[in-house]
């Protein structure tokens, strides 16, 4: 779970079926659902960008960006690794960091992407 507190939700990863729901925060209902990859974990605001970034352990690290016409909605997957969902946003720093785990002949190791844009 994370609070997005500019858009006044709280965003919420469910796993069957693969989505993140957004329930108001002065009410506690459902606001709104985007279907995401597979296996949703950690879930960032990036309030800067007005963007989301959620670890999908299906491979993916989804970015859903806010639209005041729209709402939110999945701009971008970026393709990761098989079981990779825990992670680590640092605004501060413009990264996000990913743990990824051995899985055959896949090495464990920790990936860094740049937020840019």
């Amino acid at each position: 779970m994370s609070l997005d507190e500019d858009a006044h939700v709280v965003l919420v990863g469910v796993r069957h079926p693969s989505r993140i729901d957004g329930f108001d925060v002065e009410t506690g209902n459902l606001a709104f659902t985007v279907p995401i990859d597979g296996d949703p974990d950690d879930i960032f605001i990036d309030s800067g960008r007005r963007r989301v970034y959620v670890s999908c352990g299906a491979g993916f690290l989804d970015v859903l960006e806010w639209s005041d016409s729209d709402g939110y909605r999945v701009v971008k997957k970026v393709t990761t690794a098989p079981g990779a969902r825990t992670a680590l946003f640092v605004p501060e720093m413009q990264r996000l960091f990913l743990a990824v785990p051995r899985r055959g002949k896949q090495t464990a190791a920790v990936w860094v992407y740049a937020v840019n844009g």
